[in-house]
């Protein structure tokens, strides 16, 4: 069975390459975008920024646990279909936000539908043997790397011809990888494999229940938390820092952000898989963490334009912690509740979400604003290099007891066709 699961795994990764290429089409534009609707600074749309995040992220709590049950129910594929169809729609309407407020309405209805990792990441574990999940995970990772190397510098390039062509084009995009996912992606979790839905697991809090009744999760959720608003230090003010400081257009955005996927992508496609069994899951994890403080760091000081390409080096190969931590994460759970711990990582994420971004973008706005006692926009990832050292703390103690399971043999299950 190893040929089709090789397989599923390259549908998927396809699938969420198509997804993220949409995702970061977007991005150099945003800025330029919110800018153009409120006739405000770059202080000023970062903080409107962060709160779209944060809009986004509420719905994304509230509903990520809904469709992760859905997928233990009905099966992954027409979630994942679903998910994809909601962003397409989003895109279609942020392109032709006549005011702020419409761009509101649009991360609404994306943060709804947005379970499309939460499901990919449930079905690479339907179809992955314990010992390959860290691997397998790391694919997720990589996909994520490779569409921003592609969507940021399509994004740059198209900004150019106005604020609405990027979101037509990540429409356009996301459209298609729907048609792809309906007639090329085959479902990963067998009949017999799935469990009836019920409300009570199906919602933000009912779904953190799972995480209590496995104590090495729960212990290893708070180090996640931190982690989680600390990457927010890098995502929800990457574009705002740069364009402040070093007076970076959209395209030099792009390219920035393309330089961080292709560094991802490296990491995650190709070293990860041989970091991560030489090493072990908590000698990565641990690395992994030491060196993304060190990238905050380095971000926070630096004083040229090419120094941010430079310290993505280290940062970005802090990345062989996340496949690693959710390796052993998911080795706790049984395959008939992958969906469900998806769905309550996912909406632990969106906890941070809501947390994180108006944190680091209002901590950006405030030392960039004419109120600041100093004037320091490198202020978001001095705080993210804080949590990061505190998030290894917590992991000293969590992990102090883990044994790394024996090697099993791979799922057997046929996959189910497509077109079923």
């Amino acid at each position: 069975m190893a040929a089709p699961r090789k397989a599923a795994l390259g549908f998927i990764f396809l699938t969420l390459l198509l997804d993220v290429t949409g995702i970061g089409i977007i991005v150099p534009v945003v800025p330029a975008l919110i800018r153009h609707l409120t006739g405000g600074s770059v202080s000023e749309a970062a903080r409107v920024g962060g709160w779209l995040v944060f809009a986004f992220a509420v719905m994304q709590f509230l509903f990520s646990p809904v469709l992760g049950n859905l997928s233990d129910r009905f099966g992954r594929r027409p979630v994942l279909l679903l998910s994809l169809l909601g962003f397409g729609l989003d895109y279609l309407l942020v392109a032709f936000a006549p005011n702020i407020g419409w761009l509101f309405a649009g991360r609404l209805i994306a943060g709804v539908m947005g379970a499309s990792f939460t499901t990919a990441s449930a079905y690479i574990a339907d179809i992955s043997a314990p010992e390959e999940r860290a691997q397998n995970f790391g694919m997720v990772g990589a996909a994520f790397g490779l569409g921003f190397i592609l969507g940021p510098l399509v994004g740059g390039v198209l900004g150019k011809y106005g604020h609405q062509v990027p979101f037509l084009a990540a429409a356009g995009l996301t459209l298609l990888n729907v048609l792809y996912g309906y007639f090329v992606l085959p479902e990963s979790l067998p009949l017999d494999k799935r469990r009836t839905f019920e409300w009570s697991r199906a919602n933000p809090i009912g779904s953190l229940k799972l995480l209590r009744r496995y104590p090495v999760i729960t212990g290893l959720v708070a180090s996640l938390l931190l982690t989680y608003v600390a990457a927010h230090a890098t995502q929800s003010t990457w574009s705002y820092y740069v364009i402040e400081k070093f007076k970076w257009d959209e395209a030099w955005v792009g390219y920035s952000l393309a330089a961080l996927g292709l560094l991802v992508a490296v990491v995650q496609g190709l070293l990860i898989r041989r970091i991560n069994p030489l090493l072990g899951p908590k000698r990565s994890v641990f690395l992994g963490m030491l060196l993304y403080a060190v990238g905050f760091v380095l971000f926070a000081f630096a004083s040229k334009g090419w120094m941010m390409f430079a310290f993505l080096v280290p940062y970005c190969l802090g990345g062989i912690a996340g496949p690693a931590l959710q390796g052993i994460i998911s080795g706790q759970v049984p395959p008939n509740e992958q969906g469900e711990l998806q769905g309550a990582l996912t909406s632990l994420m969106s906890v941070t979400s809501i947390v994180g971004p108006p944190l680091m973008t209002n901590l950006f706005s405030y030392y960039t604003g004419p109120k600041a006692p100093i004037y320091f926009p490198g202020a978001p990832f001095v705080l993210g290099a804080v949590l990061i050292l505190v998030s290894l703390l917590l992991l000293t103690r969590s992990l102090a007891s883990y044994v790394v399971p024996a090697p099993q043999e791979a799922p057997t299950e046929p996959l189910v066709g497509a077109g079923h």
